[in-house]
């Protein structure tokens, strides 16, 4: 019988591991080879003997280890080192990250010709300053070092542009990792952030396709992109030049309320199409009417099978290492981007010619598709249901009975932000929809009505506030969606999933193996998250 690999249990308890460990280490080291690594507050040498121990190596007591199966099996394994979490468990307030210090190194540098020392410094130096310095005299000195920016009246107007070899008018950018770096700071003024990154058209020829028009709290530009990584292109839905995000602090409910309309808009007119169905306008926004009756017309004309899928996903925060290593993302700027995955694609095996047939595109919710049908053979059960159950059921793995043992954050009645028992990311939140009085249960953005569309904007703005409370910079949002098809299916749920990174956990070969290393318990995450919320 096919086993499984998930912490749900057709009880509805969540199922862990714990690591006990004793060993010995057979040392096999052939030299020693001692070494002064510096000097004590005594000026005293301070050596590496202890690198360099005598015989094999006990380690009778280990710490102990959590290991949580993801209830996901495709998601791997996170492991809970129990000394770490219960020093957290101790004093929770230490989940967080401090604040950026004040940096500014024009102040430091005032009695010197602080302009030709910007001149003078190393690439990354400029970087360094570019990404950490919070004065904006420091930031527009390297916007001017990286870039040739006309002005009028002293104040920034654009940029140069110059013909390239096609023709084609670029801007004269001089360095652009630092161009990059600089424009993405929130503390660059914004006159020059809307000339470098922001204005509609200073990223390139991508086109307008469509807005939610400026008002009182917010204006979104939809821009597509048509040299895409997926077929049939993607669209991004930015804050326009006149409404700057460049933090969750300054993202409002009107902000994401814009952003998801674009997406669910988007969506739904695609659908329509593809479907010959006839749309409700063109050339401006559809109300929420106009949507929902486009949408009901819709759910009635897909297929029963073999649908397109949504892909929508939201890189937040931006940060590049004087190494030039991109941390995160495009830029600071809020946005967000989807598609639609196509339901198949043509299969070759060689050349470009000979078609061999299709198979379906991937989609990440069809992961969760194959989970449910799994599950469900195995231990004649529903996975989600059992979730929900053990959710509400939970129970610290620690055992304290004084400490908050829940895993929601927020919830209403047609959805729950929560933090799953098994966090792939150490600040993982997840956000699903919940099913209603008579079973239905929304699985994509097509099977969401007006009142779940505005929950699920909802929870991702409150997902983002305590994520952004704890001190979190960078989050990488994505969806797992049903397959768009008209079958009665009400067992999958629509899922979105928020993996915040933090300074030092860059992610290497534990999470490649799907090995994720946390240092807290999920209560006492989702604890701290409340609390968040609660100021």
């Amino acid at each position: 019988m096919k086993k499984l690999r998930t912490c749900i249990t057709p009880e509805g308890r969540f199922r862990y591991g714990i690591h006990k460990p004793s060993y010995t280490v057979a040392n096999l080291r052939q030299d020693t080879r001692p070494a002064i690594l510096g000097l004590s507050t005594d000026n005293e040498e301070v050596g590496n003997e202890r690198n360099f121990p005598q015989g094999n190596i006990p380690v009778p007591e280990a710490d102990w280890i959590f290991e949580i199966p993801n209830p996901f099996p495709f998601r791997g394994t996170t492991y809970i080192d129990k000394e770490w979490a219960d020093a957290s468990a101790i004093n929770p307030d230490k989940i967080g990250l401090p604040p950026a210090p004040q940096v500014s190194l024009s102040t430091t540098l005032k009695k010197t010709d602080a302009h030709s020392l910007f001149e003078q410094l190393p690439d990354p130096l400029l970087l360094a300053l570019a990404t950490c310095s919070t004065d904006p005299a420091d930031l527009i000195r390297l916007a001017e070092l990286s870039c040739d920016i006309i002005k009028e009246n002293e104040q920034p107007a654009g940029l140069r542009y110059l013909k390239d070899d096609t023709g084609r008018l670029m801007p004269v950018i001089r360095n652009h990792p630092l161009f990059e770096a600089v424009a993405n700071s929130p503390y660059l003024p914004d006159d020059y952030k809307i000339i470098m990154v922001i204005r509609p058209g200073a990223q390139g020829r991508s086109e307008i396709v469509g807005e939610w028009p400026k008002d009182e709290n917010t204006h979104v530009f939809e821009y597509l992109r048509q040299n895409s990584y997926i077929p049939g292109g993607h669209y991004a839905a930015n804050m326009a030049d006149d409404a700057i995000r460049y933090s969750i602090e300054a993202l409002g409910p009107g902000d994401i309320k814009g952003l998801r309309h674009l997406y669910y808009q988007r969506t739904l007119v695609r659908l329509a199409e593809k479907l010959q169905l006839p749309l409700p306008a063109t050339g401006r926004v559809l109300r929420e009417d106009e949507l929902e009756s486009l949408r009901l017309g819709i759910i009635a004309a897909l297929p029963e099978e073999n649908g397109a899928a949504t892909l929508w996903g939201w890189n937040f925060g931006f940060d590049f290492a004087p190494t030039q290593y991109r941390l995160h993302a495009s830029h600071q700027q809020i946005h967000q981007q989807y598609a639609l995955v196509p339901e198949e694609v043509t299969a070759y095996n060689e050349g470009t010619e000979q078609a061999v047939g299709q198979f379906a595109s991937y989609s990440c919710g069809d992961l969760v598709a194959d989970l449910i049908n799994d599950y469900e053979e195995i231990n004649g059960s529903d996975f989600f249901s059992d979730y929900r159950t053990a959710l509400a059921a939970n129970r610290r793995m620690d055992g304290r009975d004084d400490l908050p043992s829940g895993l929601t954050v927020w919830s209403d009645s047609r959805v729950m932000l929560f933090v799953p028992k098994a966090q792939t990311s150490q600040w993982e939140l997840q956000l699903m929809t919940l099913p209603t009085e008579n079973g239905n249960l929304a699985g994509n953005i097509v099977e969401c009505d007006p009142q779940v569309r505005r929950s699920l904007d909802t929870g991702i703005l409150m997902a983002q506030r305590a994520l952004a409370g704890l001190g979190a910079k960078m989050v990488t949002s994505i969806e797992y969606a049903k397959r768009l098809t008209s079958a009665s299916d009400t067992r999958q749920p629509l899922l979105y999933a928020l993996l915040p990174r933090l300074p030092e956990s860059p992610g290497a070969f534990s999470e490649a193996q799907l090995r994720f290393i946390n240092g807290h318990y999920p209560e006492d995450f989702a604890a701290a998250c409340r609390k968040q919320l609660a100021r």
